[in-house]
């Protein structure tokens, strides 16, 4: 697993705890009946704009979401608390990733915007509407806060087949990420309607996204926040990033393949972009928009 600096001091502010708040939109997704085995599997699974193929926002009772407090994460104050709690881990990878996001936006003259990741269990409010754990990780860019129920590694380790060390976590959340740098750029803004097959903008941003989580990978000891990735640590990114292409996700829900509905890109895909990110890391090594996929 990822070597964690035990002295490395964290911010946990960058994450917020809603696990025992009771929020919760969960009857917003779950109405879609009998689809919702394929939006877990299809849709939603690391997907960056927000929950609908469509590009539309899921109704909600709020604009934006409530004020969290940290509660659990605020105990975690140094890397060694990583080794006892598993939300210490979450926020030694997200100062990591943003850390190096804010070191790369100051190379090249800019300041980098900070994002929050908000932990919720079961469902909660969000300004794209109300979600559940079964919309899987995503990125809102309205309120630009990544969303994510821990639970979704149980099922990436169980019923999508992925080995799931702790450094899938860490892939999931430098994937999502990297759409929260895309938005930044207006990079989403470019997706449009365009959400639907093998080349299209939609699976362009993911295939960027995870080519961004590689490019941290490459810098994420840099940051301070690691002391060691190992080669197993990359393989598990890797094996993260197979589990959820379309063409696996679509042959474990329907038994066939159908690019012309693809959104993310298929396994193959997904590894080659996240590795491409890794051996380079280089930030412009990820032109999926101007480049054959």
């Amino acid at each position: 697993m990822p070597e964690i600096n035990p002295s490395a001091r964290l911010d946990p502010s960058q994450v917020d705890d809603r696990r025992a708040s009771g929020r919760g939109g969960g009857a917003v997704i779950a109405g879609a009946g009998g689809g919702v085995g394929l939006i877990i599997l299809i849709v939603a699974m690391l997907l960056g704009v927000n929950p609908l193929p469509d590009g539309s926002t899921l109704p909600t009772t709020s604009n934006a979401p409530t004020t969290a407090s940290n509660s659990a994460t605020d105990n975690c104050q140094v890397g060694a608390d990583a080794a006892t709690q598993e939300d210490c881990r979450i926020v030694v990878y997200v100062n990591s990733i943003q850390s190096f996001w804010s070191e790369e936006y100051k190379r090249r003259g800019g300041q980098y915007q900070s994002s929050r990741t908000v932990l919720f269990s079961g469902g909660t409010d969000t300004a794209c509407g109300s979600a559940t754990s079964a919309v899987g990780p995503f990125y809102c860019p309205l309120d630009k806060v990544v969303y994510l129920d821990l639970s979704f590694f149980n099922d990436l380790r169980g019923r999508l087949g992925a080995q799931g060390g702790p450094f899938a976590e860490a892939y999931v959340l430098a994937h999502e990420y990297g759409h929260h740098i895309q938005d930044l750029e207006g990079v989403l803004d470019r997706i449009g309607n365009d959400r639907e097959g093998p080349t299209s903008a939609a699976v362009r941003a993911e295939l960027q996204a995870d080519c961004f989580a590689g490019v941290w990978a490459s810098q994420a000891v840099r940051t301070g926040f690691l002391t060691r990735l190992t080669p197993a640590d990359i393989a598990d990114g890797l094996d993260a990033a197979a589990a959820v292409g379309d063409d696996r996700l679509q042959r474990r829900a329907q038994g066939r393949v159908s690019p012309e509905t693809w959104t993310h890109g298929s396994s193959a895909q997904r590894q080659r972009w996240f590795t491409t990110g890794y051996e380079s890391g280089q930030v412009d090594a990820c032109d999926t928009f101007g480049n054959r996929l």
